[in-house]
Formats: C-alpha cells, sequence, structure tokens
C-alpha cells in the first residue's frame, strides 16, 4: 500500500534541510571529506587526488536524468522496451538482492543482452542518475561491477553481463518513478516524483574481493571509502564510547537486508551522537556521506543535511572488533532517518578473504515513502 503519510514526512525533512544545502554543498567540496580523498589513490580512478569528493559545480536535473532514460528506450526493440518499463509496484520495487542468479531473478533488462550502443545508453542514465564522486555514486557502481568480472574469471555466475535495469513507472518529470538496478552485491533504488528526488534507498552494495589490482597496474578498493569514514569515527571514541557503543548482539551479515524492508529494530542502541564533541560529530557525518552520493550530488547533498540535522537523535554502535578487518565486525549508524551498516564476512570464492556487505536505508523515504512495510 502506498503511504502518503510517510511520504509528507519524509519530504517535509528534506525540504527543511534543503535550507542548509548551501553549507553541505560546501562541505562535500572540503575538509569533511578528507577521509574519503586518502582513500582516492586505492579506488583506481584517473581523477586528481586532489578532485574533491562531489563536484559543487553538477547541475545534473531530473529532467536530465529523463532524457536520458528516453535516448536509452529510442535504442530498444518494442519487446525490449517491454522488459525495461515496468509497473511501481511494491513486488517490483522490493525485488533486489545481494545474492548472483540467473536472468529471471530482478526486474529489468539484462546488461548483457544490449548492444553496445544500447549499453553505452543504459550507463547513460546510471551516470546521470548518480553521483560524480570519485569512489562514489556512478564510479562506485562501475567499480562493483569491474570485481564481478574479477569473480567471474575464477568462478561460474559472476560478471558486469548480470545485471539488470528497470524504470517502474515512465520516466518523467512530473510523475513517480523509480530507477531500479543492481545484480551480485549492488541494488540502486531512486525514486523520482514530480520533477524531484522522494528516496535514494535501499541502497545495498557489497564486494568481493575488497580489493584487486588489474592487469594495466590499477588499484581498485570499492569501498575503502565506506569503511575508512567508519574507521575514522570509531577510531575517535574514548574507551568509556566505546564500551556505550558495543552491542552484545553478533551479526553474520547486515540486519536490513534485502527481503527485510521496514523491519528496523523498535530501540536504538549504542552510542548517542548528542554525546559526542563537535570534532567527533562531523566525523560520523564523514562516514554517513559515502552512501548518500549514490543520488546525483545536489540530491545528496540535501540527505546529508537532513541526517545532519538529526545528529542528536542518532547513535552509533558496533559488534566484534573496530577493525573492520575480520569476519564479524560490524558497525551501524541509526537516525530518524538515516540507517547504515556495514559488516565484515568470511569470503565465499576468496575464502582466505573477508568481503564486505553494506547497506543504505532510511525509516521513512526508501523507496520514495511509497509503500508501507
Amino acid at each position: 500500500m502506498h503511504s502518503n503519510n510517510a511520504h509528507r514526512r519524509s519530504m517535509g525533512r528534506w525540504k527543511r534541510a534543503g535550507l542548509a544545502l548551501s553549507v553541505t554543498t560546501a562541505l562535500l567540496g572540503g575538509a569533511v571529506y578528507a577521509a574519503t580523498a586518502n582513500a582516492t589513490s586505492e579506488a583506481g580512478s584517473s581523477s586528481s587526488s586532489t578532485e574533491s569528493s562531489v563536484s559543487t559545480e553538477a547541475t545534473t536535473s531530473v529532467s536530465d536524468v529523463v532524457a536520458a532514460a528516453d535516448a536509452f528506450l529510442a535504442t530498444l526493440d518494442e519487446d525490449q522496451q517491454a522488459e525495461v518499463l515496468l509497473d511501481f509496484t511494491e513486488e517490483n520495487a522490493t525485488a533486489w538482492s545481494n545474492l548472483p542468479c540467473g536472468s529471471s531473478c530482478r526486474p529489468g533488462i539484462e546488461l548483457g543482452s544490449l548492444s553496445d550502443d544500447q549499453l553505452a545508453a543504459a550507463k547513460a542514465v546510471l551516470k546521470a542518475a548518480t553521483g560524480t564522486g570519485t569512489g562514489t555514486g556512478y564510479d562506485q557502481i562501475s567499480q562493483i561491477l569491474a570485481a564481478d568480472d574479477v569473480l567471474g574469471e575464477t568462478a561460474s555466475g559472476y560478471g558486469s553481463d548480470i545485471y539488470f535495469l528497470a524504470f517502474l513507472g515512465t520516466p518523467s518529470a512530473d510523475g513517480t518513478w523509480q530507477l531500479h538496478f543492481g545484480g551480485h552485491h549492488l541494488a540502486v533504488n531512486l525514486t523520482y516524483a514530480d520533477g524531484a528526488v522522494e528516496g535514494v534507498s535501499p541502497f545495498f552494495i557489497g564486494v568481493e574481493p575488497t580489493s584487486w589490482t588489474d592487469d594495466d597496474g590499477t588499484s581498485y578498493a570499492p569501498l575503502s571509502g565506506m569503511r575508512d569514514g567508519l574507521l575514522d569515527m570509531l577510531d575517535s571514541l574514548s574507551s568509556s564510547q566505546l564500551s556505550e557503543a558495543q552491542l552484545s548482539a553478533s551479526y553474520s551479515d547486515v540486519l536490513v537486508g534485502p527481503g527485510e524492508d521496514g523491519d528496523f529494530p523498535e530501540t536504538k542502541e549504542g552510542l548517542a551522537v548528542s554525546e559526542l564533541s563537535d570534532d567527533q560529530q562531523e566525523l560520523v557525518l564523514n562516514a554517513i556521506a559515502p552512501w548518500v552520493e549514490v543520488a546525483d550530488d545536489t540530491s545528496a547533498a540535501s540527505v546529508l543535511s537532513a541526517y545532519e540535522s538529526e545528529l542528536d537523535e542518532t547513535y552509533i554502535a558496533y559488534s566484534g572488533g573496530t577493525g573492520l578487518d575480520a569476519t564479524g565486525n560490524y558497525v551501524r549508524i541509526d537516525g530518524p532517518g538515516v540507517w547504515i551498516e556495514f559488516v565484515c564476512q568470511n569470503g565465499l570464492v576468496y575464502q582466505n578473504q573477508i568481503h564486505y556487505h553494506t547497506v543504505f536505508r532510511d525509516h521513512d523515504t526508501d523507496y520514495g515513502g511509497e509503500f508501507s512495510f
């Protein structure tokens, strides 16, 4: 069912946050992302290490995303368009997973079925809709697909061809619709309504191997910015704060993953961010940023501003160790809106290594707040 009350609550929060957008945009281009900049050299991007994490000059709008979507649809025949253009239903919207699978596991058209021109047009949609930061947004998505190609060299059932793109509802600058994209270790759900971004989650992302070097000598570590931001946040805590932040339960995977829509814990656990110093609170905001940057730069800044305004009601927590380097290490950020989990699992293909799973959700704006769970 549609949840108009949740939708109004969430958009009120985002619109209030927009008042602080210019401040957050300045943060996005500055020292707030020093930790992310340190990871740039690992991420395999050709961009200069002095480049800011998010371009403050980006002006992508919903109309740009719609134009790219229309251009992609124009490359498809009638049968292909039927695979891409689907109803915006709860069943379709929630049909994402972290698992690899065959051609029938997710809504949409499989990238491997597209011609070179069609694939380029599909990627142009993703590029228009997602962030421009180094190691985040489109750059990070591209690296996750590359990681699956690495896995495909060792095991069957993996590869960048086995990802699916769908438009749930018809792309338009004034209607309600969702860009739905994903495959193994990736789920991107960006919801649009009335010419604005209504929701930038759920966003699931994982990676195995966590880092690698290609034949050209370029090194990749797609989740290093996320991991390093959490490490900086945890490293800033005193022993008493660490004790308060520690969870009694242990975690082998994310708690609110695929198929767990709306299943947030009733009580927030861990250390209240309100108890932290200003510098520590800034590190919490830094840690949140790489997840929201899956969205276009302007929307990401607005969402981050909303989460900044809610820091006093936000909690951070961890389980296992704090190094994010061993199976069972787990970190959570839980606010009125934001929900982020990051967990280390044992490798499945590279069994002598760990690999990462992480999910970003919003208590109100998952799927644009269009459904009740």
